[in-house]
């Protein structure tokens, strides 16, 4: 029978061991034993489907990765060790050298550094365009173009992509569409409804929730997630049992877990848009957000991350960082704690001005990963270090 999203995130379980335990059990082995030699020959021919190391597969990967397809709506999926161990290898898996990556410009900064830094090594190509210019990226496509990329929402301007439009364009010039749904997770939005062929998540983020394991996984085609999957089981790139088992617990909490996350981020992005000291603010569910339209035709709610600008710029931003008391200064965000994070100098750093300008982050954009703790304990920190 068809099952709601929540329903879904709990029930998924892989098969039970002769014990019949409730809860899926940790598989801590490196390794899985043969019935006999033709056993072996079978499984290593990929006549049957089994488990045959663990940094090919596991049952607590394997479970993980059945509940982020079933939930994202995918034919098949990877985990990887981190998110960006899952954007390497997607990316790695798929190109060739001489290949053509077509990208939004407002992208994780070590996923900037691979495309700038890296993969040119490799004789791949990247040509960004930015959020105002998707309609007509059209034109910066190239022959060698395989791959289209973004995220949505961006980080960390919070930017939304009309995914629809992505997947016209995509389509219609055979290109590969791969979205970052990092920051919405498949409970709020759902990329391949929209037409992307492949999603990426770091699931370290609102997935875990709890800010205690890494993690990342893609989901997607299962000819393009074969594909990967040969590069990652001979790269090694894998998620752990432990990591995995961890993850697929925190699913079964996203949906509680995230209505209250942006209950609590609407909460504070009304705050903060009217404030005296505060320059913009940009949440994607606030009527002010260039894409709001696009944000509620693709969104359930409008996630747990907020941008805003103080006024008086990078100073003023150092001194509202190291006014806070409750809320955590860190990289990190989709946590329980709310976390404060100043890109220019940290997410970001690796790109030039010219380029954080270009993506909408000056020195004074803060980022705001709203928690879980109760909205007027939140609201009362950040309004007395704006202060």
């Amino acid at each position: 029978m068809d099952k709601n999203f929540e329903t879904e995130a709990i029930r998924i379980q892989t098969e039970r061991s002769q014990f019949l335990e409730h809860s899926t059990p940790l598989f801590l082995t490196s390794s899985f034993v043969f019935e006999d030699a033709e056993d072996m020959r079978m499984s290593f021919a990929e006549e049957k489907e089994r488990n045959i190391y663990s940094r090919f597969s596991n049952p607590n990967t394997l479970e993980l990765v059945d509940k982020m397809v079933a939930l994202e709506g995918a034919e098949a999926g990877y985990a990887f060790a981190t998110g960006m161990a899952a954007i390497y290898s997607t990316f790695a898996a798929l190109l060739n050298a001489g290949d053509h990556i077509l990208s939004c410009n407002a992208v994780f900064g070590s996923t900037h550094a691979l495309f700038t830094k890296y993969f040119p090594k490799w004789n791949i190509q990247t040509t960004y365009f930015k959020i105002d210019q998707v309609k007509d990226i059209e034109q910066l496509i190239q022959p060698n173009t395989k791959i289209l990329y973004a995220e949505s929402p961006t980080n960390p301007g919070v930017d939304i992509l009309d995914l629809t439009l992505l997947s016209k364009i995509a389509k219609k010039h055979c290109l590969i569409l791969i979205i970052d749904n990092c920051f919405a997770t498949p409970y709020l939005q759902k990329p391949i409804q929209f037409g992307a062929d492949l999603v990426i998540h770091s699931a370290t983020k609102l997935i875990d929730g709890q800010g205690r394991v890494l993690g990342g996984i893609t989901v997607g085609k299962s000819d393009l997630i074969h594909e990967i999957y040969l590069f990652s089981r001979n790269t090694g790139p894998a998620m752990s049992p432990f990591n995995a088992w961890i993850l697929s617990k925190s699913l079964e909490t996203l949906a509680v877990r995230v209505d209250r996350h942006c209950q609590n981020a609407l909460a504070v992005a009304k705050y903060l848009e009217p404030h005296k000291k505060i320059e913009r603010v940009k949440y994607p569910f606030l009527k002010s957000h260039p894409q709001y339209k696009i944000a509620k035709k693709q969104m359930h709610l409008g996630g747990n991350i907020i941008a805003f600008e103080i006024k008086g710029g990078l100073e003023a931003g150092k001194q509202f960082l190291n006014n806070l008391n409750l809320c955590s200064i860190s990289a990190n965000l989709g946590d329980t704690r709310t976390i404060v994070t100043h890109p220019a100098s940290s997410t970001h750093s690796k790109l030039s001005e010219k380029e954080r300008l270009e993506t909408g982050i000056n020195d004074g954009i803060v980022r705001v990963s709203v928690g879980l703790e109760h909205i007027k304990d939140i609201i009362k920190d950040i309004a007395q270090a704006l202060k």
